[in-house]
C-alpha cells in the first residue's frame, strides 16, 4: 500500500457515486500485517467478493506512486467487477 492517505481520501470524496451509501475498503478491512491466507484461500469467496456481490458501484482509487493494476490483487478485483456488470468508476484528483 503505497497512496498516501491524503490523496486517497481527497480521491474518494471527489468521486464518491451519488446514492452511494457504504464503504469497503479492503486496505482498511483486511489486517495488513498478518497472515490472511485463510481470507483468500478462495479468491471468490473473499471477503472483497463477499462485498463486491453486494454493491452498485466499485471505486477504483489509483495513485501517483504505483498502479493500482500492477497489482494482481487490483486487477482480479477489477475482472469480478466487471465480470458482475458492476459501475466502475475510476476516481480522478479534484
Amino acid at each position: 500500500w503505497q497512496e498516501g492517505i491524503f490523496e486517497f481520501l481527497d480521491k474518494v470524496l471527489h468521486n464518491w457515486p451519488r446514492g452511494g451509501r457504504h464503504v469497503y475498503c479492503c486496505m482498511l478491512s483486511n489486517p495488513q500485517n498478518l497472515s490472511i491466507c485463510h481470507m483468500i484461500k478462495s479468491p471468490s469467496d473473499s471477503p472483497f467478493a463477499h462485498a463486491l456481490r453486494a454493491s452498485r458501484y466499485v471505486l477504483a482509487v489509483p495513485n501517483l506512486s504505483v498502479s493500482i493494476y500492477t497489482r494482481v490483487w487490483c486487477v482480479y478485483e477489477a475482472y469480478l467487477a466487471y465480470s458482475q456488470c458492476k459501475v466502475i468508476i475510476v476516481a480522478s484528483a479534484p
